[in-house]
């Protein structure tokens, strides 16, 4: 395999399907529901072809404002969606949620674009937007265990103190168990699509420390901002 990643024929993508027939037999004949699963694997690839040449035409043009606009976008989504599993929402939650993730997320993604990377030009949509993506999920997903259990252990009878630190800790057991099994039990996205590209290994694993430090990092930042202010909020 040489240095750059072949693109893979529509013929020999559709045997990757093969499992997922597999599967769909199987939800048909046990009446599980095989009508959400095809409606998920629809949805799937109508918007990956969708992003596909949405990110084809954002990085043909490489203008600043188009990518601000885009990270504008994601940011604002992923604090909305942040919110989905808690039972409790307003409008003063979801600017905690935004101000958390962005709290974790922005000065995170910096640090690694024009820190560690070097981008050039600082707002190159090859490197910021795929990055951009990780961290603000990640951030994302952070915030909503922290909400979730944050808000549990206070209706539990818990003092917002000691919910805040149950809720903390909970909040990270995805990033601290991914940390633990990268390597042992996993090789993760970026590092395996480097691998198959022909990148060195010991190049890809320098990369994915990177990855998984700053996952950790804007996950954690962003956790500890949401679960501070809801901590004022509750004192005042």
């Amino acid at each position: 395999m040489n240095g750059s990643v072949e693109a893979i024929q529509i013929g020999r993508l559709t045997l990757a399907f093969v499992p997922v027939v597999v599967v769909l037999v199987m939800l048909w004949h046990w009446r599980l529901g095989a009508g959400n699963a095809l409606y998920a694997l629809g949805r799937m690839l109508a918007q990956l072809v969708l992003i596909g040449y949405l990110l084809t035409f954002i990085f043909a043009a490489e203008s600043p404002p188009v990518v601000l606009a885009v990270l504008a976008v994601m940011l604002g989504a992923s604090g909305w969606i942040a919110l989905q599993p808690l039972a409790r929402r307003s409008a003063t939650l979801y600017l905690h949620a935004l101000g958390a993730i962005a709290a974790g997320g922005v000065v995170t993604l910096g640090l690694v674009t024009q820190g560690v990377l070097g981008a050039e030009p600082w707002y190159a949509p090859r490197v910021v937007i795929p990055l951009a993506g990780m961290i603000f999920a990640n951030s994302m997903t952070a915030v909503s265990l922290a909400g979730e259990r944050y808000f549990a252990e206070l209706d539990n009878g818990k003092i917002p103190d000691v919910a805040r630190r149950i809720a903390f800790q909970a909040a990270l057991i995805p990033q601290i168990n991914a940390l633990l099994a990268v390597g042992l039990v996993s090789l993760p996205g970026m590092m395996t699509g480097q691998i198959l590209s022909g990148v060195s290994p010991l190049v890809a694993v320098r990369y994915q420390i990177m990855v998984m430090a700053m996952i950790f990092g804007s996950a954690g930042i962003a956790a500890a901002c949401f679960l501070a202010w809801q901590g004022r909020a509750a004192r005042s």
